[in-house]
């Protein structure tokens, strides 16, 4: 049953709806009925924060997940993803280098320092698990997890040192509440990336059979390997750069995707970035009205809720195992 529901046309019309929610949903009163008669404050608000910070949530999740898609691709490993690659803390790494070394920087400025130390902190943790290898694949995502708190520390460490800390633990925690008109359309940067990532999503498939198997079809294998983790590292780069860190979302939502159709990532790519919108924007609702008028951070209600999931996909592999 849940499986004939998990279709494209039906994740769709789930997306939609939640946006319309998202969009009447706030501490500044903007009731639906009033769609067709709002006053120039509610017209402000409309336009300038809560269209926004829809499209924000809707490209961020979508582009996110999708990133945890092509990793887990090209590692063979369901449990890789930003997070438990380290890819995340790399970028915010690079936004703090940016911001000592250029402190007047512009947002694309450090968004290129952020994608070039994710880029070699995502290859870096290629060649460690390329190098070593491990009889467990849930060691994998460990090793990833490790190097991103040892990056984290040392971004501690000099956040410290140059009395930036106030200023990087804005990128520690995903938000969307400060996403208004002229802070959110660098996120757009992500839809020609992820245009690319449909365009080699065969290439892919065929590289995550691995290299021998890839070569042996005639592809460049080392080639998409690389595009693959450039768009993830750029991608993760942009987010954490507008919004900050969403831990788990690239490895939990193209999991759940994988339990209903499978692996093959062109036939799943649009159904991952789909659902990953819908659940960036359920837990942002959450955020919202939990603690009503003030708000979660998006970052904080995706970790309770991709944690609880990671345990549980750790668990249910033990037990398959068994």
């Amino acid at each position: 049953m849940a499986k004939k529901l998990f279709r494209l046309d039906i994740l769709i019309i789930v997306l939609i709806f939640t946006s319309i929610l998202s969009i009447f949903v706030g501490v500044s009163s903007l009731p639906l009925s009033d769609i067709f008669n709002l006053s120039d404050q509610q017209k402000t608000v409309l336009l300038h924060s809560r269209i926004p910070r829809t499209v924000s949530i809707i490209i961020a999740g979508a582009a996110l997940s999708t990133c945890g898609l092509i990793m887990q691709q090209l590692t063979r490993n369901k449990f890789v993803s930003p997070t438990t690659a380290g890819t995340m803390e790399w970028a915010q790494l690079g936004i703090l280098i940016g911001m000592i070394f250029f402190p007047a920087a512009s947002m694309l400025m450090r968004l290129s320092f952020a994608t070039a130390l994710a880029l070699i902190g995502t290859l870096i943790f290629m060649q460690i698990i390329t190098r070593i290898k491990f009889k467990d694949i849930i060691f994998v995502p460990l090793i990833g997890i490790m190097l991103g708190g040892v990056v984290s520390s040392v971004g501690t460490f000099l956040a410290l040192r140059t009395n930036n800390l106030q200023s990087i633990s804005t990128w520690m925690h995903g938000s969307f509440s400060t996403l208004v008109t002229g802070r959110y359309e660098i996120l757009y940067i992500s839809i020609p990336l992820f245009i690319l990532a449909i365009f080699y999503a065969h290439q892919f498939t065929v590289a995550g059979m691995g290299e021998d198997f890839s070569k042996n079809l005639g592809l460049n294998y080392r080639r998409v390997v690389n595009i693959g983790l450039f768009i993830t590292a750029a991608i993760t780069a942009i987010v954490v750069v507008t919004v900050g860190m969403l831990p788990f979302l690239g490895l939990i939502v193209p999991n759940i995707v994988s339990i209903f159709r499978g692996d093959h990532l062109r036939s799943t790519i649009f159904l991952t970035a789909t659902l990953g919108g819908i659940f960036v924007m359920i837990c942002d609702i959450i955020g919202r009205v939990i603690i009503y008028p003030y708000e979660v951070s998006v970052g904080l209600v995706i970790a309770v809720f991709g944690s609880a999931i990671f345990l549980f996909m750790i668990y249910r592999r033990v037990k398959y195992a068994e």
